[in-house]
């Protein structure tokens, strides 16, 4: 369970994103992600916008794609490489992900998004460092949607900013997701 005051600023701040989207009557779904790894944990919000768009249509499938807009806190607990040390800070992204998914929007799915993620922090943990608040945030994902509109997925996380400045040790997560279609 989250501590109060965790999840009180998660959804104070999911409130804001809709809030600040102009089309907020347009969103698709909205998410509910953790993920782990290198020793961080990230507790993750997100509100997704269909492009309304269909490529590849064969067999009842197709590609869709849709804008992932994404609030979430990271928590680094071998903060510089110190046991015992801790980082905690938030990052805003925007991903646009392509989602091999049935024509009904039901049933297993498979995706692949890079998006662009602003860290408020630059991280460092557990010997790695990313040098730049900027980072491009790029996953590969599986999950199924059942006929009640609930997502469950997983995805694999990868973090870098792509060799701008280093040092640029990446970081990868494993994500657990939950999200609901409107």
């Amino acid at each position: 369970m989250f501590p109060m005051n965790l999840s009180w600023r998660l959804l104070c701040c999911a409130g804001v994103l809709a809030g600040l989207c102009s089309t907020s009557h347009a969103i698709d779904s909205a998410s509910l992600e953790f993920g782990t790894g290198n020793r961080t944990d990230v507790t993750r919000v997100g509100l997704q916008w269909s492009w309304d768009r269909q490529w590849r249509k064969r067999n009842g499938t197709h590609i869709g794609a849709y804008w992932d807009l994404s609030l979430a806190e990271w928590r680094g607990n071998r903060f510089q490489n110190q046991p015992g040390n801790t980082q905690r800070f938030m990052a805003i992204g925007i991903t646009p992900v392509f989602h091999l998914q049935n024509d009904d929007l039901t049933g297993l799915y498979s995706e692949a998004g890079v998006g662009l993620q602003h860290l408020f922090e630059t991280y460092d943990n557990n010997g790695r460092r990313l040098s730049t608040n900027f980072q491009f945030a790029s996953h590969l994902g599986i999950g199924y949607v059942f006929r009640n509109k609930l997502d469950l997925g997983m995805r694999i996380q990868h973090f870098s900013n792509g060799g701008i400045k280093k040092p640029n040790g990446g970081v990868n997560f494993i994500v657990v997701r939950a999200g609901y279609r409107f």
